[in-house]
């Protein structure tokens, strides 16, 4: 059966998804505090954490942990005690709840059993890198965390390498510049990316480039692998013509020698043919030299 939740200013009992700075605490909203203040109870990932935040902002409020080990153990609880008229805000550590973070069955739940559920809007990782990165904004996916092991990551990324649009991914320190190289070996290396890291705190970075150039850099010296990172990938139409696929009709090697005759090195045609059809370099080499 539909429902209609009309939760605007509501005096109802409910669930507050709540929104936490990413790293400068300034950037808590007004409405945020406010209902911080308001709720009877705060369901949060690290109770340590959150004790830090509502310390800053003078907040004192029960907490109850909700996170990744015992969201369906805890659940049971939040929903009784919302329907017996609490109000409970949902917190994570940091930035938007849910996104890449447990709650998505907690919210499905409240709302069958006719609860309302008010998502107030805050910082988010992926979206400051994007607006941040100088790529094209107008359509992108969010993939959040990466897989570890590195046939899975070429799975992912050949996979997701068919979108015309912006990717955005989150990665830890201790992977990042694997992840990039591995993104250099799959795409055509001149698709542009940006790494940002420790967004809005004090060591704030963005590194732009070429994959090729952003690989190279990730392995020196200069590079600074701690903090949070979030990576934002150029799409395929960003580099290329769909509409004039004058290719089609070619095999991978017709293709390659076709900038051979035109006096470009193998290598060379090896890389625009990668670069025209969305392709890996290593692939089309191996198709090239079969």
């Amino acid at each position: 059966m539909v429902q209609i939740q009309k939760s605007f200013d509501s005096k109802e009992p409910g669930l507050y998804i709540v929104p936490t700075p990413i790293g400068n605490l300034d950037d808590m909203t007004y409405r945020a505090v406010s209902i911080l203040q308001s709720v009877d109870m705060i369901a949060c990932e690290d109770t340590r954490q959150t004790k830090k935040l509502l310390h800053y902002f003078n907040i004192e409020k029960p907490l109850i942990s909700y996170h990744e080990h015992n969201k369906f153990e805890r659940e049971e609880k939040l929903i009784n005690l919302l329907k017996d008229g609490q109000t409970i805000a949902l917190v994570s550590d940091a930035g938007m709840p849910i996104i890449s973070d447990p709650g998505f069955e907690l919210v499905r739940r409240v709302r069958e059993e006719g609860v309302n559920v008010t998502a107030l809007p805050g910082a988010n990782a992926a979206l400051t890198a994007l607006v941040g990165s100088g790529i094209t904004s107008g359509s992108f996916t969010f993939y959040g965390f990466l897989p570890r092991k590195k046939k899975e990551l070429k799975e992912v990324f050949e996979e997701l390498g068919k979108a015309n649009h912006t990717l955005i991914f989150y990665e830890s320190p201790h992977r990042v510049k694997h992840t990039i190289e591995v993104m250099n070996e799959v795409y055509s290396s001149d698709r542009k990316v940006v790494v940002a890291r420790e967004l809005t705190k004090k060591f704030e970075e963005y590194v732009y480039g070429s994959l090729d150039e952003v690989s190279l850099y990730m392995k020196s010296e200069d590079a600074e692998l701690r903090g949070e990172f979030c990576i934002v990938l150029e799409g395929r139409l960003e580099f290329e013509d769909e509409q004039n696929n004058w290719w089609e009709e070619l095999s991978v090697k017709e293709h390659v020698d076709h900038y051979v005759r035109q006096g470009d090195s193998p290598k060379d045609a090896i890389k625009k043919v990668a670069k025209e059809r969305g392709q890996a370099k290593n692939k089309v080499y191996q198709a090239y030299h079969e």
